[in-house]
């Protein structure tokens, strides 16, 4: 289980175009890691209709979003184009990466989680949604990375 406050690890995953991502890619950007449980479900398709929407005003906070599921590339890919979505979805297949972040339910599907992850690499803020059914509102995400570049910007020696 990876904790706030704790580097969170790297990984290589394939995106829905088959290129390899990796977290550490994404070194000097906060990183929102969503996973999610399946392409074309009903929350799922809002969520990600909703990332797309507030993908500008995350850009302005330096964050790019991460979907991660274990369906394949193939599904991803035909999700991304439905919604029109500018941003990597990657294929967790092997499970190895919902494993290592604790979201891998017992059916085999990864529970609906967010980690914030800050320009550092580190977990400052996680969210966990058991319920399948629930997603946690964009409006909490970009407080969060508010907070972030408030904490940022303090730690800027003045001249």
């Amino acid at each position: 289980m990876i904790n706030v406050g704790q580097k969170a690890p790297d990984f290589a995953l394939p995106d829905q175009d088959g290129k390899e991502v990796k977290l550490s890619d994404f070194k000097d950007s906060n990183v929102i890691l969503a996973f999610y449980p399946f392409d074309f479900s009903p929350v799922c398709t809002v969520e990600f209709g909703c990332f797309r929407d507030d993908l500008r005003e995350l850009s302005k906070l330096n964050a790019q979003v991460l979907g991660i599921s274990t369906d394949s590339k193939y599904c991803h890919k035909e999700f991304a184009q439905k919604l029109g979505l500018s941003f990597p979805l990657l294929s967790d297949f092997g499970k190895e990466v919902c494993k290592l972040y604790g979201t891998l339910r017992e059916e085999g599907f990864s529970e609906r989680a967010y980690f914030i992850i800050d320009s550092q690499g580190i977990v400052r803020f996680k969210y966990f949604m058991p319920n399948p059914g629930e997603r946690l509102e964009n409006r909490q995400l970009i407080e969060d990375l508010k907070k972030i570049r408030g904490t940022e910007q303090s730690e800027v020696p003045l001249d």
